[in-house]
């Protein structure tokens, strides 16, 4: 007898943040396709920077816990669909040099796909978050959240943020490094707070100049630090540099974590990483001159959720990223256009022969379509190595680092020689699936060189498991014999990843 399928919950939206010290999930209930509720909320302290071993390998111990983790949030969104749950690595994940191996299992653990987001991506997920949570005013504002492996500062006005950067600083990564085996001193406190002075100090005057009118902070340390200066009566409302200073004593005559932890307030899951945090957020305020850090509700979490039902309503950040690109570059948009259709007219009809997703595959296929002479703003010569590079380095909001990696294969591998090794570097599910579209993308580059505004004929393409046939009308044929040309010698470069095109 077969089962019941589960039925779907296509009205929730879920996010989870991998973060250096703990897993976040939240799940939401999408309102009128605008807004959600939270309806659930999990969070578990996995201390991934903790695992990173001498060779910024996450060691067994740290991966187990993840992925013990993961499993638990992966029950919680079983029968939620796919393109409703984002979830994002963070500082931890980037350090990590084995974390392309850990992904794998990290994903089938929860069941959804994971990012490695860059930290201005995760800069600008946070400031969506926090910008929501706040008064719709129009004023600027500085935002800080300071994570277990990295310290985000944006400055923006309503919900645009104008200046982002993510530093690497946080509150595992300076409690293991200044406040060794748990000791606190004030000494440890002084090289704490100048090493994080050291890190914002390239920043600093651009910040100060940024007229900015109100400081917030949000998530982890801030707000743990919140509540114990509310717990201990050393404010009363948000955060000041008085009552930080009150907490940096505290935390000096208890003299180390486990007598910290006893301070009204304190979180035990907290205490080993709190000096840490504490530090970052004393240079912090020092630096930039904050007298008073307002607390968020929001963060990085909510800011994923509000970037979903921005992809749910068509209104993809992503998007607005790659107009952005090419306008910064000088894209020739007609050009672009006409590649973009060629290109997606081969791929519609090739996708089933080769297995591939009809909406991702379309979205590649649009923006490399869009983006794959952006290297002529550096030069013609090996335009397609300067056009991957951009890609491969940009600040890209909404992108992925895996993201920007297939894209910056499919761009290198546009024109002349397509070898294995432009697709080297992806995983092996990823490679196939950027060779695939990086051959509807040079198809559609040999019918558009011309750079002709007249429309090209509608053109067949018959696809096999590594073959693909091109059909033509015979007077077209004989009417662009350059066309031809260019096409038999895409036939040759094919040939050499053994690949067959064929041409009628």
């Amino acid at each position: 007898m077969n089962e019941t399928p589960p039925v779907l919950d296509s009205d929730s939206v879920a996010a989870v943040d991998l973060g250096s010290n703990s897993f976040h999930m939240v799940v939401g209930r999408v309102v009128d396709d605008t807004h959600f509720h939270i309806v659930d909320r999990l969070r578990e302290r996995v201390a991934l920077a903790a695992g990173l071993d001498e060779h910024n390998d996450l060691t067994d111990k740290a991966q187990e816990r993840a992925l013990a983790c993961l499993e638990r949030f992966g029950q919680r969104l079983r029968e939620i669909p796919e393109g409703r749950v984002r979830a994002v690595g963070t500082s931890a994940m980037r350090q990590a040099s084995n974390a392309k191996a850990f992904m794998a299992r990290a994903q089938a653990a929860l069941g959804h796909p994971i990012e490695i987001i860059a930290g201005s991506e995760e800069a600008r997920l946070i400031y969506l978050g926090v910008s929501h949570t706040l008064a719709d005013d129009r004023g600027r504002r500085l935002v800080i959240d300071i994570g277990g492996g990295s310290t985000e500062l944006i400055v923006g006005e309503r919900f645009e943020p104008v200046r982002m950067d993510s530093l690497g600083m946080g509150c595992v990564g300076y409690s293991l490094r200044f406040f060794v085996d748990g000791k606190i001193r004030a000494d440890d406190f002084r090289r704490a707070e100048i090493a994080a002075r050291l890190k914002l100090e390239p920043i600093e005057r651009r910040y100060l100049e940024a007229n900015w009118e109100n400081c917030v902070g949000s998530s982890g340390t801030i707000t743990a630090v919140d509540a114990i200066l509310r717990a201990n009566g050393w404010s009363d409302r948000g955060i000041t540099a008085n009552g930080l200073r009150q907490l940096k004593k505290a935390l000096i005559a208890a003299g180390n974590t486990n007598k910290a932890a006893s301070l009204a307030g304190v979180q035990a899951d907290r205490a080993s990483v709190l000096p840490g945090g504490v530090a970052i957020l004393l240079a912090s305020f020092e630096a930039l001159q904050i007298e008073h850090m307002a607390i968020s509700t929001g963060s990085m979490r909510e800011g994923l959720l509000y970037d979903l039902l921005g992809r749910i309503r068509h209104e993809d950040v992503r998007d607005q990223t790659i107009r952005q690109l090419c306008q910064r570059y000088n894209v020739d948009m007609a050009q672009a256009g006409r590649v973009e259709r060629l290109a997606l007219h081969c791929f519609g009809q090739v996708r089933e022969a080769w297995g591939l997703d009809p909406a991702l595959g379309q979205q590649l296929v649009g923006w490399a379509a869009r983006l794959h002479e952006i290297g002529l703003s550096v030069a013609f010569s090996g335009y397609h190595k300067h056009s991957a590079y951009l890609v491969a380095n940009s600040d890209m909001p909404g992108f992925s680092r895996a993201d920007q990696e297939l894209l910056a294969a499919m761009l290198l591998g546009q024109r002349k020689r397509l070898t294995r090794e432009v697709f080297a570097s992806l995983p092996n599910s990823e490679a196939e699936l950027a060779k695939s579209l990086t051959i509807c993308l040079r198809v559609a580059l040999r019918l558009a060189r011309s750079r002709s505004p007249t429309p090209q004929p509608p053109f067949t393409a018959t696809a096999r498991r590594g073959a693909l046939e091109l059909g033509f009308l015979p007077d077209w044929i004989d009417a662009h014999p350059l066309t031809f040309a260019d096409l038999v010698e895409e036939a040759e470069k094919l040939r050499e990843i053994g690949f067959e095109l064929r041409v009628r």
